[in-house]
């Protein structure tokens, strides 16, 4: 992100907010004639919450006053108030952005050391279902014959994992050649690569805001700029997001629209339409994440979302997928089904990092996906037990937390009415849980403080527990202990 002055400044006119638009958002959190002061409040509010991204430009005061029906002078109050506590800057002739004050940042808990009876819910992702998992390596054993003899090494993935990955696509309504499969070294290789690939330093990208903390990392350090684009209670905001690509212009649009992670919301068809048609008349690639979408709850598996691309408008939707989340993570099988010629830009690339994914671990994933109908059926209900039973035990302990029930994925997305989610998971690590604050989850520094992304994975004796030292924890109040030096900071 750029801090020079200059820069900064050309890059915000380029994201101003339309008077129009920040007074139906500010009205919906501070009331209809609001007060500078619950104006102030408003518009921090929509800050800290993702719904407004940080260094964009605010309306001009006399814009804003007749939008909203009240006085300039409660604007200009209100934007002093702003000034004043750090959550905007001015600069004369050239207008007043959105910032955070100085110490506001994010947070992260440091990654326990194994064997300290630490329950870890940094982690959005269950253990596998063990038997299947077992006879799947039994089975595959008896494959490994057929490839000892050879080197081993696979840049695009085994062959008739591709073909099986490509029938897969194919059965749920998106035709596809095995030539479209990139077998993958799990699905944070395959978001990786293609961002690497398809994005220079300096490229804009619209994400979601909230979104997968890994996949804004990457971005961080490809030098991408984001252009934020919220995903709140009630989902998305298609006409935001169409604008938000026709007046920014990426390069590049990374989605998650199942399950989406971190608040579980599932996009409907005809948003993603809309998206669609968005993203091609701007040329804009979408990278779509759906490592998620077969963790359906309470609603039908989604077909992909590139089957909605009509006769040939696919061709610029880069789909990423994995095992991860449906069989197990430690298998680390994703992919990348795009077109064939990027598919072999994509390897081309992808022998400089790691030549080839595991023989036997690719071997393994087409043996579940052999049983993928039958593993799921048994694994949803319990996913959906263990979702129910959470939010039961988040509900007596803690009422005055909110959260929406998410119709699929892997955990709640949870307010807890301030802004103490780093101060609380910090705590929680102290009492043997480790869980990440919403800060991790946003495009912008210092947001979603109010959030905890809360995963149902563990067994419910096992969330039970946790509850119960986060209880501990918030009883005991939330110092400020620091993060522990030198240890890596991760979530899945």
């Amino acid at each position: 992100m750029a801090v020079d002055g200059v820069v900064r400044s050309m890059d915000s006119r380029a994201r101003g907010l339309g008077s129009r638009r920040l007074a139906e958002l500010v009205t919906g959190v501070a009331g209809q004639r609001p007060g500078y002061r619950a104006l102030a409040q408003g518009v921090r509010t929509l800050l800290l919450d993702g719904r407004i991204a940080l260094h964009v430009r605010l309306p001009a005061e006399r814009e804003f006053a007749a939008a909203l029906g009240v006085s300039r002078a409660t604007v200009t109050a209100a934007y002093d108030l702003l000034r004043e506590s750090g959550y905007a800057r001015s600069r004369r002739g050239a207008g007043t952005w959105t910032e955070l004050p100085d110490g506001v940042r994010p947070t992260s808990v440091a990654t326990p050391a194994a064997g300290e009876g630490v329950i870890d819910l940094a982690i959005a992702a269950p253990g596998a279902v063990a038997d299947e998992l077992t006879a799947a390596y039994a089975a595959a054993a008896a494959d490994v014959a057929r490839h000892a003899e050879t080197p081993g090494y696979h840049p695009y993935g085994l062959p008739e994992l591709r073909a099986a990955i490509a029938e897969r696509y194919t059965r749920r309504g998106l035709p596809t050649l095995p030539d479209q499969i990139l077998v993958t070294t799990g699905a944070q290789q395959a978001v990786s690569l293609t961002l690497t690939l398809l994005g220079r330093p300096g490229d804009r990208i619209v994400v979601e805001n909230p979104s997968y903390a890994n996949a804004l990392a990457v971005i961080r350090q490809l030098g991408l700029r984001t252009a934020p684009v919220p995903v709140t209670e009630d989902g998305w905001d298609a006409e935001l997001f169409a604008t938000t690509l026709r007046q920014a212009a990426p390069r590049l649009a990374y989605l998650i629209p199942d399950f989406q992670n971190p608040t579980g919301r599932l996009m409907p068809t005809e948003q993603r339409q809309r998206l669609i048609a968005a993203a091609r008349a701007t040329g804009t690639w979408l990278v779509v994440d759906e490592t998620i979408a077969d963790i359906a709850l309470d609603a039908p598996t989604p077909p992909p979302f590139a089957s909605l691309a009509a006769q040939g408008g696919g061709e610029q939707i880069v789909t990423v997928g994995s095992l991860s989340k449906g069989h197990w993570s430690g298998l680390r099988v994703g992919w990348v089904r795009a077109g064939t010629r990027l598919i072999t830009e994509l390897t081309t690339l992808r022998v400089t990092a790691d030549m080839s994914g595991s023989v036997l671990d690719q071997l393994v994933a087409g043996r579940l996906l052999d049983r993928e109908a039958e593993i799921l059926r048994r694994r949803l209900p319990v996913l959906r037990a263990q979702r129910d039973h959470l939010a039961a035990a988040l509900s007596r302990e803690f009422p005055d937390w909110r959260w929406q029930l998410p119709p699929g994925g892997m955990s709640l997305w949870v307010d807890l009415g301030r802004p103490v989610a780093s101060a609380l998971a910090r705590a929680a690590l102290r009492h043997g849980v480790r869980i990440e604050g919403g800060s991790r989850f946003g495009a912008d520094p210092g947001t979603f403080e109010h959030r905890l992304r809360f995963p149902y994975t563990q067994p419910v004796e096992v969330a039970d527990e946790a509850v119960r030292r986060i209880a501990a924890a918030l009883d005991g109040g939330l110092g400020a202990a620091g993060d522990e030096p030198g240890r890596p900071h991760w979530v899945a």
